[in-house]
């Protein structure tokens, strides 16, 4: 861990409205204002509900409810559902996401899909060396990637990780079928509009990381190298797998109803990583997880190359 008088400008608390927060979203949350607290960060909420089909407002309004019931701060962003949807939906950034879109079009860094999702399943896209006209109906636009190009991160122990973009990320999608922007180049364009320089996310969304970092390149965007990213492991339910929106009973919601505490989810949480001991707030779940990251380290970013997968687990942390 960098030390304390590293400053940092302002990171972002990210949620996307496709249903009810869990309690690996409050982990993370907590994470991100403790950090923020710690290095002079200012937070932002930032929603990210530009798939319209999905951003149901009950899922916005858990938002604020979760916020406001486990009493996360934040300094930047909506206070409630009118002002997140009159200022800060994505919406309002379109016009941004579309001038990037052109920017690479305009530089022949895409090329457009006709491939459905079960095609995929079964077989490599061939789209890029069809040519089809990016003007095609139904058609989604890949970034053409240089799946050879070293990406350099710098991850928040101070080091630099050298990496190659994996396979799984190779001409990501840009823009969907519907002609909406994806979440890479959503979140790309909002972190480099909002001054974000500390990212703190999952370990899943390593790969998000370097496609972003690729994204940034072809847009020439080299200011997204100066952001710091902290990626931290995972809750997992008892089937070992990462906790989602669908899993009901680890939403906050669900346990607010059933008459849980703020004390008590806190706690539960610190119980799902093998900390049994009491918590009442944020600050205290933060400090309990980082002092044991701090003491019992997983691998950084840099020893882990190419896979960043966690080897070591804990009561569900790995």
């Amino acid at each position: 861990m960098p030390d304390q008088s590293v400053r940092f400008n302002k990171t972002r608390i990210a949620p996307t409205p496709s249903g009810f927060l869990h309690l690996g979203n409050i982990l993370s949350f907590a994470l991100t204002v403790a950090l923020a607290k710690q290095h002079g960060a200012k937070i932002l909420l930032r929603i990210d509900d530009i798939d319209q089909a999905r951003a149901d407002e009950k899922y916005i309004q858990d938002i604020f409810d979760t916020l406001n019931f486990l009493e996360i701060p934040w300094d930047e962003g909506p206070r409630n559902v009118e002002e997140f949807k009159n200022t800060y939906s994505q919406i309002h950034r379109l016009e941004l996401y579309a001038e990037a879109n052109k920017q690479l079009r305009n530089n022949g860094f895409l090329f457009a899909c006709t491939c459905s999702r079960k095609q995929l399943e079964k077989e490599t896209c061939t789209c890029f060396n069809r040519k089809i006209p990016l003007d095609t109906k139904d058609a989604a636009w890949r970034l053409h990637t240089h799946n050879n190009r070293e990406l350099t991160i710098g991850d928040y122990n101070g080091q630099t990780v050298a990496i190659n973009l994996p396979m799984d990320m190779q001409n990501f999608v840009v823009r969907k079928k519907d002609g909406f922007p994806a979440y890479q180049l959503t979140s790309v364009i909002d972190d480099l509009f909002y001054g974000i320089d500390l990212i703190v996310r999952g370990q899943d969304l390593w790969s998000s990381t370097l496609a972003q970092h690729e994204l940034a390149l072809a847009l020439g965007k080299n200011e997204f190298r100066d952001i710091t990213f902290y990626h931290h492991p995972l809750l997992t339910d008892e089937q070992n797998q990462k906790l989602s929106k669908s899993a009901g009973a680890t939403s906050v919601l669900y346990l607010r109803q059933n008459g849980k505490t703020q004390a008590q989810i806190y706690t539960m949480i610190a119980g799902m990583l093998g900390l049994n001991i009491a918590i009442s707030s944020w600050e205290q779940l933060a400090d309990a997880v980082l002092s044991f990251y701090k003491n019992n380290p997983a691998p950084t970013m840099a020893e882990q190359g190419l896979t960043f997968k966690f080897s070591w687990c804990l009561y569900g942390v790995h």
